[in-house]
């Protein structure tokens, strides 16, 4: 029957019919605008403690939807380590606000195994954990809802061999890893040579960088000090960084955007920078590295000025979080 032939009452009822069908789509765009890959609990600086009602606060303050706490638990990864900091606080607060905070898990790669376990592992010399040690330590944080390792900031070299025993128990147990890399933590070189190995090793692993070292490798001029610090005058970006590089060879290569790499990177080559997240929109993940009240956290302001398209927006602000954790949602 045509739309002329239907009586008023006929027509209303469809009408209301197709308007609670739309109502009951998904929405095209999400409700709120970010999932951070990158803060932390606790006290990293020292009397600014971050506590969950904190974060909670500062996330509901920026839009943010859901967070990643990314536990510290070597001791080059933070001035002090404390309970706040550690994996079974990031669970914790997750498991008490599943719809807000992720917990990641973090496992030094020079940890020990129990003691009554030797026999388990007849093949290990003394106490050391090896992979499969490792797994077993990490099935347990997963099995409780980790979605991932991080934060991986250990003063070894990238591809140490018990970095890469971690590296391997991760791979088998599909964890993402999250990783601070510099001339201290997760040691590599201009070029990231350590850090080919591993992506070449893992190459199901998804692997997400952030830190001096990481970020200032977009460019092909990075030097050595540029591994150990923050340059007060940035220099322009040239092309031919090994970030190009190992994106374009290994799928698994990510970048979180976070803390004060990740705003260089952006904002020192202004052009170059907005083309590189074009073109390397599917491997870049928003993240603040959020570690203290008050915190000034430039990314919201440099990526929103970048007025990129829709679907990359969404792509960094939260789709590449979605997809690689696995999380439910939009």
């Amino acid at each position: 029957m045509s739309p002329r032939h239907l009586s008023r009452r006929s027509f209303l009822a469809l009408s209301t019919l197709a308007a609670l069908r739309v109502s009951a789509a998904p929405s095209p765009h999400p409700k709120h605008r970010y999932i951070d890959i990158h803060t932390h609990l606790g006290a990293f600086r020292f009397g600014q403690n971050v506590s969950v009602k904190g974060l909670l606060n500062w996330m509901d303050e920026h839009d943010v939807e859901r967070a990643v706490i990314q536990p510290l638990v070597s001791p080059e990864a933070a001035p002090t380590l404390q309970p706040m900091q550690t994996s079974d606080a990031a669970l914790e607060a997750a498991k008490a606000h599943p719809d807000r905070l992720i917990a990641f898990c973090c496992l030094d790669p020079r940890v020990t195994v129990d003691p009554t376990a030797k026999k388990t592992y007849p093949e290990r010399q003394g106490h050391v954990a090896g992979v499969k040690g490792l797994i077993e330590i990490l099935k347990r944080y997963k099995d409780a809802g980790a979605r991932g390792l991080g934060e991986h900031k250990v003063g070894l070299p990238f591809d140490h061999p018990q970095m890469m025993q971690l590296y391997e128990a991760c791979d088998a147990l599909e964890l993402p890893i999250l990783f601070h890399l510099d001339d201290l933590r997760g040691i590599d070189t201009v070029g990231l040579p350590r850090l080919e190995n591993v992506l070449k090793a893992f190459p199901k692993l998804p692997l997400i960088g952030h830190a001096c070292g990481f970020w200032s490798s977009i460019s092909g001029e990075a030097t050595p000090e540029d591994f150990g610090r923050y340059p007060k005058v940035p220099r322009p970006i040239t092309p031919g960084g090994a970030l190009d590089r190992l994106m374009d060879a290994y799928p698994n290569l990510y970048g979180d955007l976070s803390e004060p790499g990740g705003a260089i990177a952006l904002t020192r080559d202004p052009e170059f920078a907005r083309e590189f997240i074009l073109r390397r929109a599917d491997r870049l993940l928003f993240g603040s590295d959020y570690l203290a009240p008050g915190q000034q956290i430039p990314q919201f302001d440099i990526l929103a000025a970048m007025n990129m398209p829709d679907e990359v927006q969404y792509k960094i602000h939260r789709g590449n979080a979605i997809r690689l954790l696995k999380l439910a949602g939009r």
